[in-house]
């Protein structure tokens, strides 16, 4: 049976696939500055030379399921929609600017765009955080609704105009798994000591329960937790953890996903070569990677089942954090939120933003959708 919610996303994103075709015949115009190519994404077949190409470099590889899907699907959709004038050509983390590090390449101008979790930015951007991944926030449609209906988005430009960069929503994901551990988590103290690898705000709520809390990009996850220098990692989506090999070593996974229950991804684009577009060439990137954000959250929902079925087989037992754990999880979780926004202007505005729309949204929320335990 399709739910509700699946049933919602398959309409946006038949809504903007119309949108898609209606942008696909555009006029020419002269041709703009273009970047040297290195791995293409996108259809062979081009109508025109391309008059926008740029280098975009990923936080995630390509070969990765369900995410690394993503940046190919709006290469792909950019190209075929605009009759070959816009190509973007990607490179996997490390190949041109490390995972951690595109933001700055694309403020610096070392390439004109990036694909990136925006979180990544916590420590110049503290309102990166929220934007990308907030801890017992919104679900992903909720959030959806936040950014292109509730402020988020222009929110989200105004913070980073300083930086010279234009972020723009281009996918979004459900909630992460809570983690891989190689023992079962029985209460909080078990977090204490524990050599974990976390990211955003959700590391800095373990690291307040005694965490020593590590930042690796996704490649580097695996030869950690083998050699022992970690002892337990969350990453994102099972179909995604599992690529990755996490059940070979850490059998137990928890859920859910308390410290993102949603996961963003942006196309970072330089503000100054933003501002060059024309209006219909921006209007395009704002469509397809609008269909994207449609597209990862159906494609991110509709595998994760069949992952899960084959954990027993694999000898990883899924289990769910106790309630109690939840309820002490999220008490220490706002208790950091607000210590943040003491200290961040950007950051108090986002989360003051996230909370009102959360707050009238929970009206709608509580009426409309059937209870989890009908």
């Amino acid at each position: 049976m399709i739910s509700n919610r699946a049933a919602l996303v398959a309409v946006i994103v038949a809504l903007v696939a119309g949108l898609l075709i209606s942008l696909a015949i555009r006029p020419s115009r002269p041709e703009t500055e273009t970047a040297s190519a290195g791995t293409s994404g996108g259809a062979e077949q081009e109508s025109q030379p391309a008059h926008i190409r740029w280098r975009v470099p990923l936080y995630i590889s390509e070969n990765l399921p369900v995410l690394g899907d993503n940046p190919v699907y709006v290469a792909d959709w950019l190209k075929r929609a605009s009759g070959g004038a816009i190509q973007l050509d990607l490179f996997d983390p490390g190949e041109i600017v490390p995972a951690f590090s595109i933001t700055d390449a694309v403020r610096e101008g070392k390439v004109q765009a990036g694909f990136t979790w925006i979180g990544y930015d916590q420590g110049k951007i503290p309102a990166s955080a929220l934007i990308g991944a907030a801890p017992f926030g919104l679900e992903p449609w909720a959030y959806m609704g936040w950014w292109y209906k509730g402020g988020g988005q222009q929110l989200t430009e105004q913070i980073y105009a300083p930086h010279n960069l234009m972020p723009i929503l281009c996918g979004i994901i459900g909630p992460e798994t809570a983690g891989w551990f190689r023992q079962p988590i029985t209460s909080l103290s078990d977090f204490d000591g524990l050599k974990i690898r976390f990211a955003g705000l959700g590391g800095r709520v373990v690291q307040r329960l005694g965490a020593s809390v590590t930042m690796l990009p996704g490649g580097e996850i695996f030869q950690a937790l083998e050699k022992g220098a970690i002892d337990a990692t969350e990453f994102s989506l099972p179909i995604v953890d599992d690529a990755l090999g996490f059940a070979r070593i850490a059998k137990n996974n928890y859920f859910p996903g308390w410290h993102q229950p949603y996961s963003t991804a942006h196309l970072v684009v330089n503000l100054q070569i933003w501002q060059q577009l024309s209006e219909s060439e921006q209007a395009l990137f704002h469509t397809t990677c609008t269909a994207a954000t449609g597209h990862l959250l159906a494609h991110g929902e509709a595998v994760q089942g069949g992952i899960i079925r084959g954990f027993e087989e694999a000898g990883v037992t899924a289990r769910y954090l106790p309630m109690d754990i939840l309820r002490e999880l999220k008490t220490v979780t706002m208790q950091v939120l607000d210590e943040e926004a003491g200290k961040d202007a950007d950051f108090a505005a986002v989360l003051t933003s996230q909370r009102a729309f959360e707050e009238e949204y929970a009206l709608w929320k509580r009426l409309a959708y059937l209870p989890r335990d009908l």
